[in-house]
């Protein structure tokens, strides 16, 4: 019993870990005069956008920029996850 509680203190310290690492990887996503900033942690950091940009096009284009940034961070999490060799002891 001891041993599993181990484990998940283990497994706990090393996605605390990865979090702070994350937490200092950033991803950008600009289109059309629209610019966000998401952090690894998933958190918009910054979103601006030009003075000339309609609500229509804003409306249109900001699902699609926080997808893409989305889908970039996923993409940074799995890469460094690979890097520090995953969780081990997770199966």
């Amino acid at each position: 019993m001891f041993n599993k509680l181990k484990q998940v203190k283990n497994l706990r310290s090393q996605a605390k870990q990865m979090q702070n690492v994350l937490g200092q990887e950033s991803v950008t996503t600009e289109r059309n005069g629209i610019k966000m900033v998401m952090n690894g942690n998933m958190e918009v950091t910054e979103f601006t956008a030009e003075d000339n940009i309609s609500k229509e096009a804003l409306i249109q284009l900001t699902p699609d920029i926080v997808n893409n940034s989305i889908k970039n961070v996923q993409k940074i999490m799995a890469r460094k996850m690979q890097e520090m060799g995953g969780f081990p002891g997770l199966s």
